[in-house]
């Protein structure tokens, strides 16, 4: 009799702790394209885990709970953030940029890399000391970042994971690897765990369908109407190399999209390739196409005074070549949330329509 009232408590125990484990891996998921993210929506909190890039494992588990409701008694292994955040450390301007389009721009107490910040009101309250400088991204001021005292710190995660003196704290470092999604809906998806940890799921949500919706519609009609797919190439020779998107990264896709070929489309990697000028020549001479992102190129006499084996290029030979001024675009903040806007603007280009470009202008 004791043996089987011991076998059957023990049967309860494991019944019990199979419910926890099922509650914990059991939820709803919120994401449909991202690669790299997963979120699941729990009774009262949410799990956003974001897996490694660069290989196996994780580079962290965030576990959602809104600070309106007492901290459930049970929840699984992770980073617990209390959400809306309010008090935030934010290092990248495409973050401070898609936080303020959600209408949290409030939260964003600290930055750092502060001279590369374009966003007026950002340098508005920067002035006005309702910002903090926190210094280099790379190794921030651990004293600023202290005496800001943040809820949350968004980082852009990198392969070596050394993030300086702000791994001695408590607070959560979140991990902002949405640059390296391999498509652009995929990364453009993020915006709802950003929209979750900000209170602001809704808007996150409207803002995400509309470019997907828009994005698709694009990609459909540009493979149904055009007969043209010119080679394009990106980007240009600085200080002996040449960093172009790999074949599965977002950007290459985004070309791809708007009816580009790319040289690299066999390429494996989602980040960028290091490569020469003569592997650059050798795959891309005879492109019909070429985009460059520069603060100092405006002309083909600039472009070549860069670096004066740029003119072997067809694409500067028959002026092809078109320019984002990136010190005065706003490329880099907007794109990555809102693809189809850059996947509208390469169908314009590839298609030789110059007008209304927002990003690039022709070379002169």
């Amino acid at each position: 009799m004791k043996k089987a009232l011991f076998f059957i408590v023990i049967v309860v125990m494991m019944a019990a702790c199979a419910r926890v484990d099922h509650s914990h891996n059991s939820g709803v998921s919120l994401l449909s394209q991202a690669q790299l993210l997963t979120m699941t929506q729990h009774d009262g909190y949410i799990v956003a885990t974001i897996d490694n890039p660069w290989g196996s494992g994780t580079l962290g588990t965030y576990i959602l709970v809104p600070d309106t409701i007492a901290m459930p008694d049970s929840l699984p292994q992770g980073s617990v953030v209390r959400t809306p955040l309010r008090n935030a450390l934010v290092y990248s301007a495409v973050h401070t940029s898609i936080l303020a389009e959600l209408g949290a721009g409030a939260c964003i107490k600290g930055i750092t890399d502060a001279q590369y910040m374009a966003d007026s009101a950002i340098v508005a309250r920067l002035q006005a000391g309702e910002v903090a400088d926190c210094g280099s991204s790379t190794n921030p001021t651990l004293e600023k970042v202290i005496e800001m005292s943040p809820d949350g710190i968004l980082l852009s995660p990198y392969q070596e994971n050394n993030y300086g003196c702000v791994t001695s704290l408590k607070t959560p470092l979140i991990m902002c690897a949405d640059y390296m999604e391999t498509s652009p809906l995929g990364r453009a998806e993020w915006i709802k765990f950003y929209g979750a940890l900000v209170g602001k799921p809704q808007e996150a949500d409207s803002i995400y369908n509309n470019v997907a919706n828009t994005y698709n519609r694009l990609k459909t009609e540009r493979a149904a109407q055009t007969a043209t797919h010119p080679k394009v190439l990106t980007e240009s020779m600085i200080s002996g190399t040449w960093l172009v998107p790999g074949g599965k990264s977002y950007m290459a896709r985004i070309i791809m999209d708007a009816g580009g070929r790319y040289p690299w489309t066999d390429d494996n990697h989602s980040g960028s390739l290091t490569l020469d000028f003569n592997q650059v020549l050798a795959a891309a001479k005879d492109a019909d196409v070429w985009l460059v992102k520069s603060f100092n190129i405006k002309t083909y006499a600039d472009l070549k005074s860069a670096y004066e084996l740029h003119d072997r290029f067809d694409a500067f030979k028959h002026r092809k070549v078109y320019v984002c001024d990136t010190s005065g675009s706003h490329l880099f903040e907007r794109f990555p949330f809102h693809p189809d806007v850059l996947l509208q603007e390469y169908c314009n280009i590839f298609d030789g329509r110059d007008t209304d470009l927002i990003f690039f202008t022709p070379c002169m």
